[in-house]
């Protein structure tokens, strides 16, 4: 920034443009009701009625086989719905590697192999029905549920999108390393408020992080080989052990929850206040003030059950955005067929 000018990030002046166009009234805004009369609750219930339970039955298994795979699933969901719409494109290949799959932020994915299965399981039973997009959906509900969180009601009825492209993912996910001006920016293209940010990075209370996603905080946080200030000193201490300068972590997976890595609970708002998490963008919460209310709320809180019907609601509320319904999109017979 020089001579008072302030100069954004190309893809954050992307997200500006857009938010202006649904502001003039062009185009459909991301759980509009145009959108969400399309999708409901039980849309299988004569097509398919036992879709949702087929899809819990194997995410049971899923993860009696593989408990880590619960956090992946879970963000494989939100990866999916933060690129144009929650379309089941991430699951596409790319024989270029031109594909969501290969853009930077999905490259650390995992889960893909345990959506197909899901989906082959389905086609025997209810062929060319149930949608890939549908199957994310339900699956990253079954990934909390299964990791103690809430069950809630998953509105389905999204078809699967065929076009998938890395820059756009690129380009629309928002960085571990965002502050939270960034990540308001982020979210508010997709019609989340600061509340729904603040209860939607709840997520984080399950899985773990390479050490590169989070490293720059240690080293060299503003280019002049310094630790971010607002990051605790005992905590960074702990990080750099796991995760020494000059990229040596190896292949080190850190929790983003210490202490408990894989279930869904309040500790990681605990966390969050008192450390400044894992992530910048954890950190990042507090310095707004609603989303700092709501972490300072949380990490305050006798009991989960306030959180998990917030949670319940913005999982629902991010579950319709820029969805393909009625006779957009297709039906797949397999997740991950290829693009090119």
């Amino acid at each position: 920034m020089s001579g008072g000018e302030l100069r954004l990030p190309r893809r954050l002046l992307a997200m500006v443009f857009v938010l202006a166009l649904r502001a003039s009234g062009g185009g459909l805004v991301a759980g509009s009701p145009e959108e969400e009369t399309l999708l409901r609750v039980g849309f299988y219930r004569a097509k398919c009625p036992v879709a949702e339970d087929v899809v819990l039955a194997e995410m049971r298994a899923i993860l009696e086989e593989e408990p880590t795979l619960a956090p992946s699933l879970l963000r494989m969901h939100y990866h999916d719905c933060f690129v144009q719409g929650c379309d089941g494109s991430i699951m596409l290949r790319s024989r270029s590697g031109k594909g969501e799959r290969d853009a930077t932020p999905n490259r650390s994915m995992r889960g893909y192999d345990a959506i197909q299965r899901i989906k082959a399981r389905l086609e025997t039973v209810c062929r060319l029905t149930v949608s890939c997009a549908d199957i994310i959906a339900m699956a990253a509900r079954d990934a909390v549920y299964l990791s103690k969180g809430p069950w809630y009601d998953v509105e389905t009825g999204r078809r699967d999108g065929d076009v998938s492209v890395a820059e756009y993912a690129e380009n629309d996910l928002a960085p571990p390393d965002s502050n939270i001006v960034d990540v308001k920016t982020f979210f508010s293209v997709k019609s989340l408020n600061a509340k729904d940010i603040a209860v939607l990075f709840g997520c984080h209370s399950i899985g773990t992080s390479h050490c590169a996603a989070f490293q720059k905080r240690l080293y060299n946080f503003t280019g002049r080989m310094d630790q971010d200030p607002s990051l605790d000193a005992r905590y960074a201490a702990e990080l750099k052990k796991l995760c020494p300068p000059g990229g040596h972590g190896g292949g080190a997976k850190v929790p983003i929850d210490p202490g408990s890595g894989y279930t869904f609970d309040l500790s990681y708002y605990r966390h969050v206040l008192a450390t400044g998490g894992l992530f910048q963008s954890d950190g990042s919460l507090r310095d707004d003030p609603v989303t700092r209310g709501y972490v300072e709320k949380l990490a305050n809180a006798s009991s989960p059950d306030d959180y998990f019907q917030d949670f319940a609601a913005a999982m629902v509320k991010m579950g319709r955005t820029d969805v393909l319904t009625g006779d957009l999109g297709e039906i797949r017979e397999t997740c991950d067929g290829f693009i090119d």
